[in-house]
């Protein structure tokens, strides 16, 4: 999933963060169903054919992999079907799989197109093949999660393409959510920021700074005039920026959406990228390091003494090559980053990237006078090495952790995770206090001040990570730890659930109903039927909070555990409001007496979930989730409702605001 997705360069910066939702219906994807095969004879077998053609930036989970995990699998239903008899499961043709860290396992989908089929026998004449595929849309983009139910109906006079009605909980003449391209240019425009920033990281690296002061003496020496000199000035960083930026183009073309989902979901490559980044965290701790062919090195240095056009570019290339042992990691960090599925994150990255690390040379080109202020080479630089040694390091055991979860290894539980990061943070700040000393490190006489300010840094992160230890959620890192689930001593559940805080069910005046398979997290008591809760809210004279939800909605899992979780919105919850949950994908059937004909789409309402998902749809225009509505005792909205948001103080004021329209009227 992307709304979690890891990206190595925020911690190369560590210590330098809602998407918004329109409140409109999402269009299910458009479903064509058809038979394959000639004409159609009792006794032989047939494809059902069902292919869907999926929005842009959703994906629908398939019906092949763990039906516990989470996600709600895809379901054929051919209850109305006459003459037919399936053969076999319902299959996914060419899926594709992903590990998902909030459910914990890996996940089958489709995105922008998919296929489901299905084995019929036919045992009559006349068959009628009639039914429904129930499934789940999501998307990462939005952080959203919809239910569909889509009819067909096929006769034997017909073979070929059916369409379906967009029905259900969709529908083309509502308004479609178009997803917003916003969002992903902020997320390239941040990418391009973070790659600048290594850039000027590479820069203090032991292989380029002592380069800075020769390279640019180099072009002013030689050139028959200043102006010369900054022509071969601007021309040596053009061609830096244009070799970064070429590996980064191949690297789009290569590798494309797919391989780059597959590159940062899948535990083989994760495994790689953690072995690599040890490799080259040892190399940056001085255990050894790395060179490339000093035969390349010399063929590319010899036409650099050229001169011309030419010279000069293959100095560059000479540069490039010479601080690989330097920029190597950092450029590799950028490259594994960009697998995001977007063409243009690589090409971005390493031009934000090379433009930082090409334009020293062109200003001091321009202002010759400004090497004389620059600080002279030595330990310090080594110094700079060891510390992005240690963030590679940590870097490294992320990989790691999601080949550790879609296998169930149980190596790297959430404890030992944060235990490893506390001994690496822990002990950069011992190195940055001059405690350690590494291979190449100078004597150091005193500590400067810059120096003492990043290991106190370093050290409040060391104790912000300890209360981790005993299940403290740590937010600000919740998209990079292992989840929650896999923390065996989690004291601060234990104490919540144990220890009186788990909720006072007296303030229930009767037992909710569904309570005996429905829930509320973090101890907070409520209800599962929207009446039994309008009334109590009028009982209690508290305003009705409302959360449309779901069982196999990940995004309503990281609202309650990253923003319900916070002592804050827990207490308000608690004691200023009566809450509902209406799942809209809970398929208990209820009494005949209860069922409806849905206004909305012509279909009978017979489930909870089903029921829930038509409230959702014919009262508040919407059919996402997670969606929160707070409303007064005359079933009148208090404030505007609330998607997915993980922004813990845009949540309280959402539920101030409807506190103070409440006791206003």
């Amino acid at each position: 999933m992307l709304s979690r997705r890891f990206s190595p360069l925020l911690f190369i910066f560590l210590f330098f963060s809602p998407f918004f939702v329109a409140s409109q219906v999402v269009n299910p994807p458009k479903w064509e169903v058809s038979l394959s095969g000639g004409e159609i004879e009792p006794g032989e077998e047939v494809e059902l054919v069902l292919k869907a053609e999926i929005p842009r930036d959703w994906y629908i989970y398939t019906n092949d992999f763990d039906p516990d995990l989470g996600p709600l699998l895809t379901l054929l239903i051919l209850e109305s079907s006459e003459g037919v008899e399936t053969v076999g499961e319902l299959r996914a043709i060419d899926h594709k799989t992903k590990y998902d860290e909030i459910w914990e396992g890996e996940v089958n989908y489709f995105d922008r197109s998919g296929e489901f089929r299905q084995t019929l026998r036919i045992t009559d004449a006349s068959p009628i093949i009639r039914g429904s595929i129930e499934y789940q849309m999501c998307s990462d983009i939005t952080n959203q999660c919809i239910n569909f139910e889509e009819d067909f109906d096929l006769s034997s006079e017909d073979k070929g393409r059916v369409p379906t009605e967009e029905s259900a909980e969709g529908d083309s003449d509502r308004g479609a959510l178009i997803p917003s391209d916003e969002e992903g240019k902020e997320s390239v425009i941040t990418f391009m920021v973070l790659a600048f920033l290594a850039g000027l990281a590479a820069l203090l690296t032991p292989c380029v700074f002592p380069m800075i002061p020769m390279t640019v003496s180099f072009f002013t020496g030689r050139s028959k005039s200043r102006a010369h000199g900054l022509k071969n000035a601007f021309i040596y960083g053009f061609s830096i920026i244009a070799i970064y930026t070429v590996a980064g183009t191949m690297v789009a073309a290569i590798q494309g959406p797919e391989f780059a989902n597959w590159l940062s979901t899948h535990w083989a490559p994760n495994i790689f990228f953690s072995a690599v980044f040890i490799f080259f965290a040892l190399a940056f701790l001085g255990m050894f390091e790395i060179t490339l062919p000093s035969g390349l090195v010399n063929k590319i240095d010899a036409k650099a003494d050229q001169g011309g056009l030419a010279g000069i570019f293959f100095m560059a290339f000479t540069l490039v090559l010479v601080s690989f042992s330097c920029t190597g990691p950092i450029v590799g960090s950028i490259l594994i980053s960009s697998a995001g599925g977007e063409l243009i994150k690589p090409i971005a990255g390493m031009f934000s990237f090379s433009l930082a690390f090409a334009l020293p040379f062109a200003l001091f080109a321009i202002f010759p006078e400004w090497l004389n202020s620059l600080p002279k080479s030595g330990g310090w630089l080594n110094s700079v090495k060891v510390v992005l040694g240690f963030l590679e390091l940590a870097l490294a055991f992320k990989f790691l952790s999601i080949a550790d979860q879609v296998y169930h290894w149980h190596i790297l539980d959430r404890e030992v995770y944060i235990a490893i990061w506390i001994v690496i943070f822990a002990l950069l700040g011992l190195y940055l206090l001059g405690k350690l000393r590494l291979p190449h490190d100078s004597p150091l006489e005193y500590i400067g001040v810059p120096r003492l300010m990043l290991a106190m840094l370093t050290f409040v992160f060391v104790v912000y990570l300890i209360p981790g230890m005993w299940g403290a959620p740590l937010k600000a890192l919740s998209g990079y730890l292992p989840p929650m689930s896999s923390h065996d001593f989690d004291l601060v559940r234990m104490t919540r659930e144990g220890g009186g805080a788990a909720g006072d069910k007296s303030k229930l005046d009767e037992i909710p109903r569904f309570s005996e398979f429905l829930h509320f997290p973090h101890g907070i008591q409520g209800y599962f039927d929207y009446d039994q809760a309008l009334a109590a809210a009028k009982r209690q004279d508290k305003p009705l909070f409302i959360d449309f939800t779901g069982h196999g909605c990940v995004n309503c899992r990281e609202m309650e555990a990253r923003v319900w979780s916070d002592p804050r919105v827990l207490e308000r919850l608690k004691e200023d409001f009566v809450l509902v949950a209406l799942y809209i994908d809970e398929r208990y059937t209820l009494p005949e007496s209860e069922w409806y004909t849905s206004t909305y789409d012509g279909k009978v309402k017979s489930t909870i979930g089903k029921q829930n998902a038509d409230f959702q749809i014919t009262r508040f225009n919407n059919n996402a989730q997670p969606y929160y509505v707070i409303l007064d005792h005359e079933e009148e909205l208090l404030v505007k409702p609330k998607a997915y948001d993980t922004n813990i103080q845009n949540f309280i004021d959402f539920l101030e605001e409807a506190k103070s329209a409440f006791a206003n009227r």
